[in-house]
């Protein structure tokens, strides 16, 4: 849908195009994270990824999402499509967030209308 810009359901080639950078960059930031170049992201990367990108997260909350996204193991990881997706989702979220928290303090007050309409006109 990002690189859909007529919302026919195709992409032309320069959506492509876009589409293809968007996942390098992404990709290149996910190798990065990727410390012992396993090809996947585990918790201790996923929290330095987390921090290095400024979000305050707490090791609960990134265990809540190795829980959700992680394939099933005795030591879960990321792979890069939910690592794009996790990152997407966050970035979405907080912006949502921001805009509401016009004074920056990290607090919102919120009607429950209001937060499902954040939620369905960024994250569906």
């Amino acid at each position: 849908d990002m690189f859909d810009k007529t919302r026919s359901g195709r992409i032309d080639v320069y959506g492509f195009s876009a589409l293809m950078r968007f996942i390098q960059q992404w990709k290149n930031l996910f190798q990065q994270y990727d410390r012992d170049q396993s090809g996947s992201i585990s918790f201790n990367e996923l929290q330095q990824a987390f921090s290095q990108m400024g979000y305050n997260l707490s090791p609960q909350f990134s265990q809540l999402l190795l829980a959700r996204y992680a394939q099933r193991s005795s030591n879960p990881s990321i792979q890069l499509d939910r690592f794009i997706q996790i990152c997407m989702q966050l970035q979405s979220t907080t912006d949502a967030f921001r805009e509401k928290d016009t004074g920056l303090v990290g607090n919102v007050r919120l009607s429950y209308e209001d937060f499902l309409t954040m939620v369905v006109t960024r994250m569906m």
